[in-house]
C-alpha cells in the first residue's frame, strides 16, 4: 500500500477525561472534549481512530529518572486533588491520564513505523513539553513527545529524530531532556518574554537545539517568516528519519495565557511545511501530539486545520 493511500491515525483514550484539575484550571478536560467534538465532522471519517495504550515503565523512564516516576504515582490522590507545583494538579484519575497520553506518541511511533498509517495525531491529555527529567512544571506531568522520541529510537534503531515544537511556551521540559543528545534535534517557535523563561537564541545544546523566539503581538507574518528561515533549515540540515511536533495552539489571537497573533490557518500552514519537508527527508513520517491552547473554539479550529493538513500530506 502506498504511503498516499494510508490514513492518518488519532490516538487518545476516554481515560484523558479523568485527568481533573479542578475549578478555574486552564488545561481543564473540556479541551480535549472541544477537539473531539470537532473531529467528529464527516471532513475526518477516514482518520484511524486507536486508544492509547499506557506507556510502560521502561518507556517513560528512558527521559525520567526512576524517582520522578515514583513521585508522581506516589502523589495521585485516592481522592481530590494534588500539586505537583503550583501548576500542576493531579486527581484520582491522572495516573493512568498521564500514562495513556504518554502512551499514545509511543503507539503513535510505532504506527507510522510498522506502515500502518502514514501520520498521526495524539488528542491526549494532560500536556508534556515543560516536564523536566525530574521535574513536573506547567501542566505537565511526563514528557509525552520526548517519551516517544526516545521510542524512536530505542525500539526502531533510529540514528536522528527531530522535534518542533510551535507551543507558543517554550518546551524547557524537551530541551533540558535532550541537550546533550546529539541524535534528537529540538526547535522551537515561541513567545519571549514569556512561561517559563527558557529558549533564547543561544541556547543551542551540543548543536541540537534551536530556539526562535518571537516578541509578543508578533502575527502570521512574523511566524511564517521564523518558520521559512530558522525551523525549515535546521531540520533540513539535520535530516531526521523522524519528525515530531509538540502541537500546541496558544499561539492563536485569542488565546488567554499568551500574546501572540497567529490565525487558525497559520496552524494548517505550518503542518502543510513540516509534511512536506519530512516527505523530502523521511518517507512522511510524522507524530503529533497535543500541548497547549486554552480557548476553546480556538482550539477546536486550529487542531481541525492541522489535523486536515495531516490527512493531505
Amino acid at each position: 500500500m502506498s504511503a498516499v493511500s494510508l490514513p492518518t491515525a488519532l490516538f487518545t483514550h476516554e481515560a484523558c477525561f479523568g485527568h481533573d484539575t479542578g475549578p478555574g484550571h486552564p488545561e481543564r478536560m473540556q479541551r480535549l472534549g472541544a477537539i473531539l467534538r470537532v473531529l467528529d465532522d464527516p471532513l475526518f471519517g477516514a482518520l484511524s481512530r486507536r486508544d492509547a495504550p499506557e506507556a510502560t515503565r521502561t518507556q517513560l523512564e528512558r527521559v525520567h529518572t526512576p524517582g520522578y516516576v515514583d513521585e508522581v504515582f506516589a502523589a495521585v490522590p485516592h481522592m481530590g486533588r494534588a500539586e505537583l507545583d503550583g501548576d500542576t494538579v493531579l486527581s484520582p484519575g491522572s495516573g493512568e491520564a498521564a500514562l495513556r497520553a504518554a502512551g499514545a506518541v509511543t503507539a503513535a511511533v510505532g504506527a507510522v513505523m510498522a506502515g500502518e498509517v502514514k501520520n498521526a495525531f495524539c488528542a491526549v491529555r494532560p500536556p508534556g513539553h515543560h516536564a523536566e527529567r525530574d521535574l513536573a512544571m506547567g501542566f505537565c506531568v511526563f514528557n509525552n513527545i520526548a517519551v516517544g522520541a526516545a521510542e524512536a529510537l530505542a525500539s526502531f534503531g533510529l540514528e536522528r529524530v527531530a522535534i518542533v515544537d510551535f507551543d507558543v511556551h517554550h518546551g524547557n521540559g524537551t530541551q533540558h531532556i535532550f541537550a546533550t543528545d546529539p541524535r534528537v534535534l529540538y526547535v522551537s517557535t515561541h513567545q519571549s518574554p514569556l512561561y517559563p523563561g527558557t529558549g533564547a537564541r543561544q541556547e543551542k545544546g551540543v548543536g541540537n537545539i534551536c530556539n526562535a523566539p518571537l516578541p509578543p503581538y508578533s502575527g502570521s507574518e512574523e511566524f511564517r517568516d521564523a518558520v521559512e528561515e530558522i525551523v525549515l533549515p535546521a531540520i533540513e540540515r539535520f535530516g531526521p528519519q523522524f519528525l515530531l511536533i509538540s502541537a500546541g495552539f496558544d499561539a492563536h489571537r485569542a488565546d488567554p495565557l499568551a500574546a501572540l497573533e497567529l490565525e487558525t490557518e497559520d496552524f494548517g500552514w505550518v503542518t502543510e511545511q513540516l509534511c512536506a519537508l519530512a516527505q523530502e527527508l523521511c518517507d512522511g513520517r510524522v507524530v503529533s501530539t497535543l500541548e497547549g491552547g486554552y480557548d476553546l473554539n480556538a482550539l477546536a479550529e486550529s487542531a481541525a486545520a492541522h489535523v486536515l493538513a495531516l490527512q493531505a500530506a
